[in-house]
């Protein structure tokens, strides 16, 4: 829900006034994301997200996977706990405006091949087709060959001497710490979101614990890998051949407490065991706190 911009609001999230004061304090205690990360491992069952993806594809939806069901389900949990899109920026903590998801992917996959980088936008009423058809779009421009704003920004940069890089790097740091970065810029950059994910599937290896970084805002970063098979042994000594791929969440832990995103994993994993829940939009959608 749209609020009226306040002083001290930033141009990507309102700041947010009613916190306890162990919120508030916790940020100049643990002053970057590096000194808050927290990490957790889970797994996700795919015999009902296969049979999900299958329906999408039939349905027309031709690249349907596991990534949109991912990301969807992360919109949903959203939608409901909104403190995990909170960030931390100038030591404040704000609500971000909206759902933001960064993805680097590869053109090819080979060596020397750069990454390019997706951004979309995205927003708690998303339905899981909603979300396949934005980052769809996003990716599709991203293959077209065409530099985005972000790559062009990059370059710029660049051309700078390594000492005045340093400094020019140092100076948009200082621009975002008190919310002064033009909202063109952090509208493109990979480093301000509210979360990244990262397939470790089309290497074929499990997924990784990616640190969050300094630079933005970024408070979340997701991995997932390979489909991999596991034998279980059942109630009656038979043996249950399942499934899954895991996934890997590195959080900033100064945006909500464990019990909260706990709270938010476990809307996650509802969506894994009932992906067809994302078909539609929830019932409603909870406003984070002023």
């Amino acid at each position: 829900m749209a609020t009226k911009r306040r002083f001290g609001d930033r141009k990507d999230g309102r700041r947010l006034r009613t916190l306890h004061p162990v919120d508030t304090v916790s940020p100049y205690i643990m002053r970057t994301r590096a000194d808050s990360q927290n990490y957790i491992m889970d797994k996700i069952d795919l015999a009902p997200v296969d049979a999900y993806i299958r329906a999408k594809r039939a349905a027309g939806l031709d690249r349907f996977g596991v990534l949109h069901v991912i990301l969807a389900s992360y919109v949903r949990a959203v939608s409901q706990k909104p403190g995990i899109n909170r960030f931390i920026s100038g030591q404040k903590i704000f609500a971000r405006n909206n759902i933001e998801i960064v993805m680097a992917v590869k053109q090819e996959l080979r060596p020397g091949v750069p990454n390019t980088l997706i951004k979309t936008i995205l927003e708690p009423t998303d339905t899981a087709e909603d979300v396949y058809r934005k980052f769809t779009a996003a990716f599709e421009k991203a293959y077209a060959g065409s530099e985005n704003n972000f790559d062009g920004t990059a370059r710029i940069i660049n051309y700078i001497p390594g000492l005045f890089k340093r400094w020019a790097v140092g100076f948009l740091n200082f621009l975002d710490y008190f919310g002064w970065l033009p909202r063109a810029l952090t509208s493109v950059s990979p480093f301000h979101g509210s979360f990244f994910i990262t397939s470790m599937a089309s290497l074929g290896i499990p997924p990784i614990y990616h640190h969050l970084y300094n630079f933005g805002n970024v408070p979340v970063f997701i991995a997932f890998g390979a489909p991999r098979r596991e034998n279980q042994l059942a109630d009656d000594g038979s043996v249950l051949h399942k499934k899954y791929i895991d996934y890997t969440v590195v959080t900033d832990e100064r945006i909500c407490d464990g019990f909260y995103f706990a709270s938010a994993l476990r809307i996650m994993r509802r969506c894994f065991r009932h992906p067809e829940m994302m078909d539609v939009p929830p019932e409603n959608v909870v406003c984070d706190i002023d």
